[in-house]
């Protein structure tokens, strides 16, 4: 079994999808104000405004990507204008890490695994 994606619920699709279109780098062609399929990389990423009233106030899930340059992702996430929560930090097990939140409030964690120098 694996999972087959992620949804966001939102009260705003075009806004939320037109931030991780941008910070993803990809473009799906669709304009809807009720659902996006966002796909990069065969990870599935849904935009959904289910009809109800979302308090944006998420707290019990975040979202982690992998990166390859997390100072260049850290340039793009400041230039979207997303509020961060934490700059580029490594930890101790050797992950440089990141988090911010998206326009809906949702905790994003951005990582890279550093090559050994």
């Amino acid at each position: 079994m694996k999972i087959g994606e992620v949804c966001l619920l939102t009260n705003d699709v075009l806004r939320l999808a037109s931030f991780y279109k941008k910070l993803l780098g990809i473009d799906n062609g669709s304009d809807d104000e009720v659902h996006q399929f966002l796909i990069t990389e065969g990870t599935a990423l849904t935009i959904h405004n289910d009809g109800s009233i979302k308090n944006n106030q998420n707290r019990n899930i975040c979202l982690a990507f992998t990166v390859d340059d997390i100072e260049c992702e850290y340039k793009k996430v400041l230039a979207l204008g997303a509020k961060v929560i934490e700059g580029p930090a490594k930890r101790p097990w050797g992950a440089v890490n990141m988090s911010f939140y998206d326009p809906d409030n949702n905790v994003i964690f951005f990582r890279s695994f550093p090559k050994d120098e």
